[in-house]
């Protein structure tokens, strides 16, 4: 019994790990004939897991999605994943989730073998969540988002811009993105006929108005770029001489793309609300550098750049 148990859980755990498996290889992996594995699917389904099965020479086995949750299987490294999103989801933006998420995890850590518990709380133990004070989202309102750009669906809202004007969009979503602190849905304005991104927060009354539509995709590095531009005062495009590893170890910031231009260099797009943040932070990653945009940028660098050669001078002789 304890044998057959143990092959209907790593049965489980393969269907959980493929979308499909081919009838021949699944007993081939668990090392039985076909009939017995015909029972162990069985025995899966009377334990409420919708498993179909397709006949013929390609016929094979799959796990559905039924009508309640039915108990996962995870290996170390997935459980470990899965308790850490949780404690950052009991911390994060969604606006009602930290309880829920909270009770998950405590429900995770109660099954977690000790080896995994430890590493789990000593995560938790030796980090500090430092509360925002961005708004939070509701995830009544990114769930809806979400499904309509699934579906390909188009969305009715209101929304306010950050001067406050308010105006009604007709939107063809494409995806929700997050920078950490802050969501975002990037579309399609049928008005406007362009590109739009908007902040969830700002949405008012979203309504899926059950019109479909064909999906299209927006420019290259426009989600990335249109995330970071509305709470950036100037975007500045930079090449850095370093190969791309090197950068990336350097330089970290929210919605920042570094692109490798060759061996020994990079394109670094990235975001600031001013020009002396942006030159000192540029500047202390120790690399050469040339600024391409913005402007005032290049500018600024070029006069901080005399003001330090002009500090270095000798002292004036009494």
């Amino acid at each position: 019994m304890a044998d057959t148990t143990a092959r209907v859980l790593r049965l489980l755990s393969l269907l959980q790990a493929h979308r499909e498996w081919p009838g021949p290889e699944l007993a081939g992996r668990l090392e039985v004939s076909p009939r017995t594995l015909r029972r162990d699917i069985d025995r899966l389904r009377e334990l409420g897991y919708p498993v179909h099965a397709t006949t013929g020479p390609a016929g094979g086995y799959r796990l559905e999605a039924g009508t309640a949750m039915p108990p996962l299987l995870l290996d170390d490294e997935e459980a470990v994943a899965i308790a850490v999103g949780l404690r950052t989801a009991a911390s994060g933006g969604v606006t009602g989730i930290e309880e829920t998420s909270l009770r998950a995890l405590a429900k995770l850590e109660q099954v977690l073998p000790s080896r995994l518990r430890r590493r789990v709380n000593t995560l938790q133990t030796q980090t500090v969540a430092v509360r925002g004070w961005w708004p939070t989202v509701d995830p009544d309102t990114l769930a809806l988002l979400a499904q309509a750009s699934r579906d390909h669906e188009r969305l009715r809202f209101g929304y306010r811009r950050r001067d406050g004007t308010e105006s009604a969009r007709l939107v063809e979503p494409y995806r929700l993105a997050s920078t950490g602190r802050r969501w975002y849905l990037v579309g399609w304005d049928t008005d406007r006929r362009d590109w739009r991104t908007f902040r969830v927060d700002r949405l008012t009354s979203p309504l899926a108005t059950g019109a479909r539509f064909s999906p299209r995709e927006p420019p290259p590095g426009y989600v990335e770029e249109s995330v970071v531009a509305p709470i950036s005062r100037y975007r500045a495009v930079v090449t850095l001489y370093a190969p791309l590893e090197v950068v990336a170890d350097r330089f970290s910031a929210p919605g920042a793309m570094i692109e490798a231009l060759d061996e020994h260099s990079c394109l670094l797009r990235t975001g600031g609300d001013s020009l002396e943040w942006l030159a000192l932070t540029i500047g202390m990653l120790g690399l050469d550098f040339t600024v391409h945009d913005p402007p005032e940028l290049a500018d600024y660098v070029g006069l901080l750049a005399a003001r330090l050669q002009a500090s270095t001078a000798p002292p004036l002789r009494q």
